[in-house]
């Protein structure tokens, strides 16, 4: 089997889509799968659309999900410069070769000229296309003598080269994922291949730096598939048939309702990412959500975006990045667009919360108590973090399901409060507050069973003690079970509590 080397190729033309993690990942694992090469290529020709800082949004955005590779920008390898704007001398020697094959050629229209075409074509009712039955009444080589074509470029007159497509024939091609494809040549116009900036489009750069960096499969989104002919014929003109790699073009991540592609404001209206990270916009200041500021573990963002286009097969729906890197086929990936659940999303964080180590939610914490100026006992935070596990679902929502182990309540729930603080509360409260003065063992079990007995003896029902209670000790109905407090916080803070409640709430 030919060596394995895949490429993941974003352009950074702003913050990376969900869609490209997922192209990213597919990409990884294939590679780690098979042994092989996965390469990072920023695909950066087209400046006019360029935006500062997408570049290293791209890499932290893999190095934060953990998707290391292996060749790339910084990090280099045998076929370096990774960047398509460093590579731009490349280029142009495949163009001239193209048009000295008569496979490519000149065009000198001007953006005015081609948009006075497109005009004249959509009063007649139709959509004008620089292809085989427009060519030849247009301004380039095909039309022009060589003589003419010469004095133009000597002229420094700009010019753009274009694939020249030739006419009926049928291109086929195998997709992993979609099996035999075939488009006929007419659906295809003449692209621009060099542009007049002398950069190469996506098509002549895509094909040139695949070919040159040895890549054996496109794994890519299936916006490209209708792109793929084109590319299989500049591999013939070119003379790299033998070398086209194989191609596997992933179906679409489509909006929670499944109609159309997700995007940027489906997540604005839905209130969920669509983004790896927070994103900036250096020109109009606007922010973007990303997955990692709104407290998603990546571990979670990989399992999620695994199965979605993906079916492992079975009922398991829980895999590690290491453990996806055993399993991960193509063959299972499937034609049809995966609508995003972002509940299901919620549910894939809550559960690798619950299973990650207390380490990373304690370093958490502690920066939320520092950022207040609040006073914690190192000691008592792995105990604080696995007594309210189960209740989050965020990274971000641990310090609102905690708050109450480090300070005591500023103010009270108007309604709980008048529910539960009636006319003898008080009463009641200062009992038990009398009643635990004289408990000497602070612990959980040991006040279950002493305030149980308590209540017991008192004749009071369980309601009528432990709503107070819980209305001094956290202010508010939520909170955990009110024992575990007790012995975190210690009978003096618990004590001071109390007396703080029936001085406020009486």
């Amino acid at each position: 089997m030919k060596e394995v080397r895949v490429r993941f190729a974003p352009s950074p033309t702003g913050p990376l889509h969900i869609g490209g993690i997922r192209t990213a990942l597919f990409n990884y694992l294939y590679a780690r799968k098979n042994n092989g090469t996965f390469i990072l290529r920023i695909e950066d020709t087209d400046q006019t659309r360029y935006v500062p800082g997408a570049e290293d949004y791209i890499l932290e955005s893999l190095e934060w999900l953990n998707l290391s590779f292996d060749e790339g920008p910084v990090k280099g390898g045998p076929f370096a410069p990774y960047r398509q704007s460093e590579r731009r001398l490349i280029y142009r020697q495949y163009a001239e070769k193209l048009i000295e094959n008569d496979f490519a050629y000149y065009a000198f229209d001007t953006p005015e000229e081609l948009e006075n075409k497109r005009k004249e074509a959509e009063q007649q009712g139709h959509v004008f296309k620089y292809d085989q039955k427009t060519r030849l009444t247009l301004k380039n080589s095909l039309v022009l003598s060589v003589e003419e074509t010469k004095k133009l470029i000597d002229n420094q007159v700009p010019y753009v080269v274009r694939i020249k497509t030739p006419e009926n024939i049928v291109i086929h091609f195998h997709d992993i994922i979609r099996g035999e494809v075939s488009f006929h040549s007419s659906e295809i116009d003449d692209k621009v291949l060099l542009k007049a900036d002398g950069l190469p489009t996506y098509h002549l750069a895509n094909v040139v730096d695949d070919y040159l960096m040895k890549i054996s499969h496109v794994i890519r989104g299936e916006e490209w598939l209708s792109s793929t002919p084109l590319h299989v014929l500049l591999y013939e003109f070119l003379g790299w048939k033998d070398e086209i790699p194989q191609f596997a073009h992933l179906p679409l991540i489509l909006k929670p309702n499944g109609k159309g592609k997700l995007s940027k404001r489906d997540g604005d209206t839905g209130g969920f990412p669509v983004f790896p990270l927070q994103w900036k916009d250096p020109f109009t200041g606007e922010v973007s959500s990303g997955y990692r500021e709104s407290g998603y573990l990546p571990e979670a963002v990989i399992n999620m975006l695994a199965l979605l286009g993906w079916n492992p097969g079975g009922d398991r729906e829980i895999f590690s990045l290491q453990e996806l890197t055993g399993i991960f086929d193509l063959d299972r990936v499937g034609k049809s667009g995966s609508k995003f659940d972002p509940e299901k999303a919620k549910w894939f964080n809550h559960h690798y919360i619950q299973i990650i180590d207390n380490h990373l939610l304690i370093n958490i914490l502690k920066n939320e108590l520092l950022k207040r100026n609040l006073y914690y006992d190192e000691k008592k935070l792995d105990k604080i973090i696995s007594l309210i596990k189960d209740r989050i679902h965020f990274t971000t929502e641990i310090f609102q399901h905690c708050w109450y182990f480090f300070s005591a309540p500023e103010s009270y729930d108007e309604e709980f409060r008048a529910k539960r603080w009636k006319e003898n509360t008080a009463d009641i409260i200062r009992s038990l507050l009398d009643f635990l003065r004289n408990i000497e063992s602070f612990t959980a079990e040991n006040l279950g069973v002493e305030v149980k007995e308590f209540i017991q003896q008192k004749g009071y029902n369980m309601g009528e003690v432990m709503n107070p209670l819980r209305l001094c000790l956290i202010g508010s109905p939520s909170g955990i079970h009110l024992f575990d407090l007790m012995e975190v916080i210690g009978k003096e803070e618990t004590i001071k509590r109390i007396e703080q409640g029936l001085i406020n709430l009486s």
